[in-house]
């Protein structure tokens, strides 16, 4: 065998720690609203707060080693247009009980159109599973999708939410999966 530059024997990745689908205590860390192509999101950063995942999405943003790291704590809305479509009123429901939610877990807290006091705020978040595709390959992982108050979290009294799989559509142009050998013969194929 050639031997090639940079080699050094190395402890293989532990991976991320992943955070299981289901309702968590998260103070907010910044929010701020982006423009898209679509309207506007308004973009929460935040982690969890309490109980045994506590901080982590800050410790898989410092253990990233990567230069393209990302804040993996995000729950984004997307904002209403305003443009009376059954879809914007689905928005303004989302944006609604998000600031309900802020507000029940914040004694004095009120809503007063500016993203920035969200900041240091405690809620309630839901995580669901959700099942995502990039180049040919699909996996499972969990995203936050919706809010409740910190009360409700603690106590379980919270619905948990229904895995979201892909769409047929895309699911068809993902390469299919490992298929078995056929080493009945005890034939290796190489």
């Amino acid at each position: 065998m050639r031997q090639f530059s940079d080699f050094k024997p190395e402890k293989p990745s532990s991976g991320r720690e992943t955070l299981p689908a289901g309702g968590y205590v998260c103070k907010i860390i910044s929010a701020k609203v982006e423009k898209n192509d679509w309207g506007e999101t308004l973009m929460i950063a935040h982690d969890v707060s309490e109980g045994d995942y506590a901080g982590i999405f800050k410790r898989d943003y410092d253990n990233n080693e990567r230069e393209d790291k990302k804040w993996r704590g995000t729950f984004r809305i997307n904002l209403p247009n305003d443009d009376g479509t059954e879809q914007d009123a689905w928005k303004k429901k989302k944006f609604n009980t998000f600031i309900w939610s802020v507000e029940e877990s914040n004694p004095g807290f009120t809503w007063a159109w500016d993203e920035k006091t969200l900041k240091g705020k405690g809620v309630g978040l839901i995580y669901r599973n959700k099942e995502w595709e990039m180049n040919g390959r699909t996996g499972w992982s969990t995203e936050a999708a919706a809010s409740d108050s910190v009360e409700n979290i603690r106590a379980g009294k919270f619905r948990m939410l229904k895995d979201k799989p892909l769409p047929e559509s895309r699911k068809a142009a993902v390469a299919p999966a490992f298929t078995d050998l056929d080493d009945s013969d005890g034939e290796l194929p190489f």
